[in-house]
């Protein structure tokens, strides 16, 4: 693809309905791209067939149709994608910087430590698998201690990932590929230059950051939006019965995903062509806050 300006995307998993938080993500990305010229595409992250809800990928784009989200392309799924990820693997097999993995989670949560985001792997297999089973995960090395960025709206952050992380998985045991190499892949091989998307992710930035460098990846700039949370601090998710968008009442919808953001539209901004005409000539980045809303 020819290089432009700008190119962001909205990367929803059909494990469930589009809710309200993740309307906010949708919002403040296509808001982002089109207030800086550039292009904002959609793709479904349809890689963990067993946690996707039958039906869901349509109702989410028939969602964001309804309310007159415009994307750029052909919407892209993930799931038709497994050449580019084998193909990334193989690359890191070759360089030596993956290695098989037999362990079960059992095993390795009734020794490892607990990180940032889930247990420390504590490196058993590095030097061959400890185990004999049919089945193995892949595993990338951790060697870079500190990885580090600085995002737009959270500021600067940083890990150290063998201490807070360990050797992660990119291709799981049972056969289906780790978000964390698919979103690489997909984000190079699309040209994104920016990537909004919630702060939920923002724990998994660095880890991206360190595949990225090991594939010989540039890294895109990040932004990470506020999360919208429930009256017990929760994020709104499938896991916290989050309720699906109100599509017969887009206006209110959309006026408050703006409002979360920041962004109080007038009272005459009544219709959806209206929010939007609105928003487009008024958004700004340092009006979103950074911290949690609640619902």
């Amino acid at each position: 693809m020819p290089s432009i300006p700008y190119r962001g995307r909205f990367a929803p998993s059909p494990t469930g309905l589009l809710h309200a938080g993740s309307l906010m993500t949708a919002v403040g990305s296509y808001l982002e791209a089109r207030r800086r010229g550039g292009e904002w595409w959609v793709r479904m992250e349809d890689l963990d067939p067993p946690r996707e809800v039958a039906g869901a990928a349509d109702d989410i784009l028939r969602t964001l149709e309804a309310f007159a989200f415009e994307w750029d392309g052909e919407v892209v799924y993930q799931s038709r994608r497994h050449h580019l990820y084998q193909a990334a693997l193989q690359q890191l097999i070759d360089a030596g910087l993956v290695y098989p993995c037999s362990c079960s989670r059992k095993e390795i949560t009734s020794v490892a430590s607990r990180g940032v985001d889930g247990y420390v792997y504590p490196g058993w297999c590095r030097a061959g698998c400890r185990s004999q089973r049919a089945s193995h995960a892949w595993r990338l090395r951790v060697e870079e201690p500190a990885v580090g960025f600085v995002d737009r709206l959270q500021g600067p952050y940083q890990q150290d990932l063998p201490r807070d992380i360990g050797d992660f998985v990119l291709l799981r045991a049972d056969g289906y590929w780790a978000y964390q190499l698919a979103v690489v892949v997909d984000d190079a091989e699309q040209g994104m230059s920016d990537i909004v998307r919630g702060a939920d992710l923002l724990v998994s930035t660095p880890r991206q950051i360190h595949i990225q460098r090991s594939l010989g990846l540039s890294t895109p700039t990040y932004c990470h939006l506020p999360l919208l949370v429930n009256a017990a601090g929760e994020k709104l998710s499938k896991q916290t019965l989050a309720p699906a968008i109100d599509a017969a009442d887009v206006s209110r919808e959309l006026r408050l995903a703006l409002c979360r953001l920041g962004h109080v539209p007038p009272a005459d901004c009544q219709s959806v062509a209206e929010l939007w005409q609105w928003a487009k000539s008024n958004w700004s980045l340092a009006r979103v806050p950074a911290g949690p809303c609640q619902l």
